[in-house]
């Protein structure tokens, strides 16, 4: 992760100059954040680097500036924008600008790469997990090997300091010289900075965090520094009350005297001048006036000390002394109480031989636990003996680094006075040094500046290899980026093309339809007609690549997830498939056109690059409005592991594959029924559709897992369909868990049972639903006696996946995954909302039923349907949807009662009456 300090020119007038920035570079818009410091949530703004060129200049000849001094360099954007960059070294600006040019040449290598679908993202694909993200690698086009080999020898090796990298956000930030790091032109996201972090609610939201890997590192001290700080607090109290009228400062840091006894505390200034003002001799130095009273109050202030420690000591051993008096006694009470009740109530009748084998086995017991005290003691004498070693360690280590650090500069001063040495042995008297000397002094002075040209022209030589790095990579970049228009006007100049051969054949279409035909021949219209199908249906090859890009592919054989678009078998059916997904292609290419929502999705994902996610209402809203397919698989991770939590902290490591080898090793009566579904799950789907399709072992393991982590569920069909949705973007272990969401934590008990009680009574809630929210509709069902749950039934158990349209069916998922089992209901409601007027239309029943097994995938539009769910049917209490689920679920019970009691009636009279005993069961016929 490329991040780390850097200063940034700003502000205008006498405010303008440099202030220290965070920056973190974002690979997935190629931007370059900065923020004004590592915990802040929101950036104060970004660099455009997929447009920018570098460059940066070299010391003046006069002022050659060593290499441990401030090195600037400008990042010039699109429309001459230009931000100037201060870092804190020549190394760490040479490390930027080749990490930020290595970005650069990724990305938009990425960016000619991806493909020219704009459906599909950009950006690398490592952002994306799951079976989706196989389809779309992030692969870099192949460059011209001169290219490449030229930028590998124009290269500069440099390595980062401590103020780049994710380390360097738990350091303090470098100071500067201005003292004013505020910047009014994003006055509010200052504000909005300050605030969060002042906004009360959970403390966990407060904490100072900055993301550095998987984990999120806090940044706050540790609960034992918090105790140390507290009781030198205690301590310096306890000595300001003992001193007698003398003030002392009481610091809010944690550090005092009392921890470092050989370094005293200064006075302070206006006891200085007390003093100074009772003195008699006011013709002594102020040199010694304060080492005479400073040391006076030194050797006063560590007597005082060294007493109250000694005091502090006595009580310590007196306190040990009283508590093992007490423990002495407690234990004589007990053993006499013990011996008075074996006295009164277990000597009567009892031989005398098991009295003194009871007495020697409390003999024991007793020895034991004296023996087990004195061992606590000497475990607690060991402990603090520990302590003590490392308290020495540490001290060692403080006096080893002073030692380093001493012997350093008695280097440095050896070095020194060897040169000086030097200097004079050249310079000695002798007979002709007197009139050699004004030549040496020039000698020495023409190798001073031959020094200073030889760095300045390494320099250069740097300066120059960046530069002419930087102009072979813009010059790449650009060719990349007109053979990249080139294309795109041959594209188009294509599509016009098939435009207009599509008019002119629908012109003659129009006009024989127009003409009448008399004669029972074969009109022209009808080979127009049949022309125009077959061209709409003719299978899109890629037998010639050279001419692939140039061929409208309007609509592809499968689309982002895998679903197969047009149905191979039904001709029929594969002319409404292909219109329905070129309206979706229309839909999308639409939706792309407005990029609001993809830019708050980066402002989001931006400002949470310093922070963890949390929940809260901008997120929900925009999950409601569906996640890009590129930060897919990151938001359901979240998700899951939101929800999941509490099963995740009680579980050891490794819990996902140990479920999976038992599964596979041990007998599963599971194992059969998954085995015959698996191919059953998405047919339509190129990562299911075979055996040998990765996708079938990912689900083969998920739920052989699940079966037996849940044996009272084992499987479900149903279930399979639910992990395989969960498997296009998320690992074989990320999917396992929703699936445990879904079952054990969104959804009743006995959901996915064999009964299947919860989702019966989730049907009944969905008609009382329907009565509330939908009251016209719900009378035309019941007026025509169709029972539409028979429908919304499989809607409910998996969840709508082979009901919508794929588009839907992901946004639908989005925010189930993030709102839990309400969502269903909305949606529900909002595709029978949707088409309601259509449904109003049919007047008799089979019409009815008919129209709703197919209507859901008529639906196209997303964002309407989205604005019913969340928008018309509100109010939607969850509280309204649990008390309904208690009430129907007590009425289903009884009626599965009843139902039990009249097949134990059936199978009783079959026992007894012969002419029934050939009659069998639903159960048993299925077995």
């Amino acid at each position: 992760k490329l991040c780390g300090y850097l200063q940034k020119l700003s502000g205008k007038g006498p405010l303008r100059g440099f202030r220290t920035r965070w920056f973190v570079f974002d690979p997935r818009r190629c931007y370059l954040y900065y923020f004004k410091g590592p915990q802040e949530p929101l950036p104060l703004g970004h660099i455009d680097i997929a447009s920018a060129s570098f460059s940066y200049h070299q010391p003046e000849a006069g002022a050659a500036a060593p290499g441990d001094e401030p090195a600037a360099f400008e990042v010039h954007g699109p429309g001459g924008a230009v931000a100037v960059l201060k870092a804190a070294n020549r190394q760490d600006m040479t490390y930027w600008l080749q990490e930020l040019q290595q970005k650069r040449w990724e990305y938009c290598n990425n960016l000619d790469a991806a493909k020219r679908d704009s459906r599909t993202s950009p950006t690398p694909s490592d952002f994306s997990k799951g079976l989706v993200a196989k389809d779309n690698p992030g692969t870099i086009l192949s460059q011209n090997a001169s290219a490449e080999r030229a930028r590998n020898i124009l290269a500069v090796e440099t390595s980062p300091t401590d103020l780049v990298g994710e380390q360097a956000a738990s350091q303090p930030a470098p100071a500067q010289a201005s003292a004013i790091n505020f910047s009014l032109k994003q006055w509010s996201t200052e504000l909005k900075n300050s605030m969060s972090s002042l906004r009360k609610g959970n403390n966990e939201n407060r904490k100072s965090v900055f993301y550095t890997t998987e984990e999120w590192e806090l940044l706050d001290p540790t609960p034992k520094d918090l105790e140390d700080s507290m009781a030198l607090e205690e301590k310096r109290k306890h000595l300001a009350e003992g001193s007698k009228g003398r003030r002392l400062t009481s610091s809010a840091f944690p550090f005092d005297f009392g921890r470092i006894p050989h370094k005293a505390r200064r006075p302070l200034l206006k006891d200085m001048i007390g003093s100074s003002k009772s003195r008699t001799g006011s013709d002594s130095s102020p040199t010694e006036w304060c080492s005479g009273n400073g040391s006076k109050l030194v050797s006063e202030l560590q007597l005082k000390y060294q007493s109250q420690q000694e005091e502090l000591e006595k009580l310590k051993k007196d306190l040990l002394s009283q508590k093992e008096l007490v423990r002495l006694l407690q234990q004589t009470v007990r053993s006499s109480q013990y011996d008075k009740y074996f006295a009164s109530r277990l000597c009567e009748g009892v031989p005398k031989d098991k009295l003194e084998l009871l007495h020697q086995k409390d003999d024991q017991i007793l020895g034991l636990n004296n023996q087990l005290e004195k061992l606590n003691l000497e475990k607690d004498s060991l402990q603090q003996e520990v302590r003590n070693l490392k308290c020495k360690v540490g001290e060692l280590n403080e006096q080893l680094g002073m030692l380093m650090e001493t012997i350093q500069a008695k280097d440095e001063v050896i070095m020194k006075l060897s040169r000086q040495l030097s200097e004079c042995e050249d310079s000695s008297p002798s007979p002709s040094g007197a009139v050699n000397s004004p030549t040496a002094t020039c000698a020495n002075k023409d190798l001073q500046e031959l020094d200073r040209l030889k760095d300045n022209l390494q320099g250069y030589k740097t300066q120059n290899k960046f530069l002419n790095k930087e102009i072979l990579e813009l010059s790449a970049l650009r060719r990349n980026a007109e053979a990249r228009e080139r294309e795109w006007q041959a594209k188009y100049t294509s599509l016009e093309a098939k435009l207009c051969q599509i008019e002119s054949k629908y012109l003659i279409l129009l006009q024989e339809m127009k003409t009448p035909v008399c004669s029972e021949e074969q009109s022209p219209a009808r080979e127009v007609i049949t022309q125009l199908l077959e061209d709409a249906l003719k299978a899109e090859t890629s037998e010639q690549p050279e001419q692939a890009f140039f061929k409208p592919h309007l609509v592809s054989e499968y689309d982002i997830y895998g679903f197969q678009t047009v149905p191979e078998d039904d001709e029929e059916e594969k002319l409404v498939a292909k219109s329905r997904a070129l309206d979706l292609r229309s839909l999308s290419l639409s939706e792309n056109r407005e990029i609001s929502a993809g830019v708050k999705w980066e402002n989001y994902l931006a400002s949470t690059m310093n922070r963890e996610m949390m929940r809260c209402v901008e997120l929900k809203n925009l999950i409601r409005s569906g996640i890009p397919h590129e930060h897919r698989s990151k938001i359901w991770k979240w998700c899951v592991s939101l929800h999941v939590k509490k099963f995740k902290d009680s579980t050891v490591p490794g819990y996902f594959q140990s479920l999976l080898q038992n599964a596979l090793e041990k007998q599963n009566p599971a194992s059969k029924q998954i085995e015959l579904d698996l191919l059953r799950t998405l047919p339509n789907n190129k990562h299911y559709s075979s055996p040998t399709s990765e996708g079938i072992q990912k689900l083969r393991n998920v739920l052989l897992a699940f079966s037996w982590r849940n044996p009272d569920i084992g499987y479900c069909q149903g279930l399979n369909r639910l992990v395989a949705i969960a498997l296009l973007y998320l690992e074989q272990e990320d999917a396992f868990w929703c699936l445990v969401t879904i079952v054990e934590v969104f959804m009743p008990r006995d959901y996915y049972t064999k009964t299947l009680l919860g989702s019966q009574v989730d049907q009944r809630v969905f008609k009382d639903l329907m009565s509330e929210k939908l009251p016209r509709l719900h009378a035309h069902f019941e007026q025509y006696k169709v029972d539409y749950t028979l429908i919304t039934f499989n809607w409910f158990l998996v969840v709508f996946v082979d009901s919508v349209v794929s588009d839907i069916l992901f946004k639908i998922w989005d925010s189930f995954l993030y709102e839990g089992p309400k969502v269903i209901f909305r949606f529900a409601l909002a595709l029978f909302k949707y088409q309601e007027e259509e449904i109003l239309k049919l007047q008799d029943s089979m019409s009815i039923f008919k129209y709703l097994r197919y209507f859901t995938r008529n639906i196209l539009d997303a964002r309407k349907l989205t604005a019913i769910a969340f928008g018309d049917l509100n109010p939607f209490p969850l509280r309204q949807i649990r008390n309904r689920r208690t009430y129907h679920l007590e009425k289903v019970r009884l009626e599965l009662t009843e139902l039990e009691a009249i097949r134990e009636d059936f199978l009783r009279e079959r026992e007894t009456c012969v002419e029934k005993r050939d009659l069998i069961s639903d159960d048993e016929e299925d077995s």
